[in-house]
């Protein structure tokens, strides 16, 4: 595909999706207060963000409500009592997680929930069951992405049948998901290319969902936007699992629209973030992080260890490679 706009150029197929408490919750178990969701909802109004991703719709049966923040479990009237009724410019997301979600239950109709976009989480091996969720949620009347998670461990004839297969249902965009961060621009590129390319043949759209391993979460971001992703995930001052995601701030002053404004976030990290990371709440470009990028494996053992605090970068650098090679 040809590049898509130029640097001047406004494109009315972006939507911006905040993915902080999502994302974020994995920090703290999702144990934000509710005043900061309130705050972030009102601000992303203000700042024009397209959708709000409060958080998952997980299902009781594997994970307990003793140990996580409502905010893993997405309940229409928890969201309902922050957004209200009143109509708002921001839409409401949600992610299911195929296998750990029990959406027959937990996932009503629209017309009875706060909730616009389900985000339907899976794996290249869980396609099927994608497609049984995608198929559930739009006869609900919800708006559906796919976010094939571990995309740089997927061989591309594996991809594009995956595509093909998802193509011929309601979904409405593919999400390209660098969920060990080790992904570089160049493959952004590429993989933005096939999306986009499998896309258009089924006219949906394509999204990004980027991890900042390599300090590349942004980078990769706009590449994958300069080459035709139109749905755009980032975080409030990047907070997100182990080394974060894109940063909101920084792709909303990059964005050329003027319905994007960047102060209301810069506010929430002045008001919220910033007291968050003070408390010892951990997220952010690290060396841990840095080295299971460029591995190309899951942050948990870089998760684990920034959670000991340890500082043995080398030795940590031994011992994954041992990890990843046994």
């Amino acid at each position: 595909m040809a590049q898509k706009g130029d640097l001047l150029s406004v494109r009315h197929d972006i939507r911006v999706v905040d993915a902080t408490i999502r994302d974020g919750g994995l920090c703290n178990d999702f144990r934000f207060d509710d005043k900061f969701v309130s705050d972030l909802y009102k601000a992303n109004n203000k700042a024009g963000v397209d959708y709000m991703e409060f958080g998952y719709k997980a299902s009781r049966d594997f994970f307990s409500e003793d140990k996580f923040g409502k905010w893993k479990f997405c309940k229409d009237e928890d969201i309902r009592s922050i957004v209200g009724d009143a109509p708002s410019k921001t839409k409401i997301a949600v992610m299911a997680d195929v296998g750990r979600t029990d959406f027959e239950n937990d996932i009503i109709p629209k017309n009875e929930s706060p909730i616009d976009l389900v985000r339907i989480a899976t794996y290249i091996n869980t396609i099927p069951a994608a497609v049984e969720m995608i198929e559930y949620c739009a006869k609900q009347g919800y708006e559906t992405t796919i976010n094939i998670m571990a995309v740089s461990k997927a061989r591309t004839e594996d991809i594009k049948a995956a595509l093909n297969i998802l193509g011929q249902t309601p979904v409405s965009a593919f999400y390209i998901v660098d969920s060990y961060g080790s992904i570089y621009p160049e493959e952004a590129r590429r993989l933005a290319d096939m999306y986009g390319e499998i896309a258009d043949k089924y006219n949906k759209l394509v999204g990004i969902h980027a991890h900042n391993n390599q300090q590349l979460a942004f980078a990769n971001t706009i590449e994958a936007m300069t080459y035709g992703a139109s749905y755009l995930d980032a975080t409030v001052d990047g907070m997100g699992r182990g080394a974060g995601n894109c940063s909101l701030e920084l792709l909303l002053g990059f964005l050329k629209n003027p319905k994007y404004k960047v102060y209301p976030i810069l506010k929430i990290i002045e008001e919220h973030t910033s007291k968050l990371k003070a408390q010892g709440v951990k997220w952010g470009y690290d060396i841990p992080y840095m080295l299971t990028g460029q591995f190309n494996t899951h942050p948990r053992p870089a998760i684990q260890f920034v959670k000991e605090d340890r500082g043995d970068y080398f030795n940590f650098a031994n011992e994954l490679y041992d990890i990843i090679n046994s």
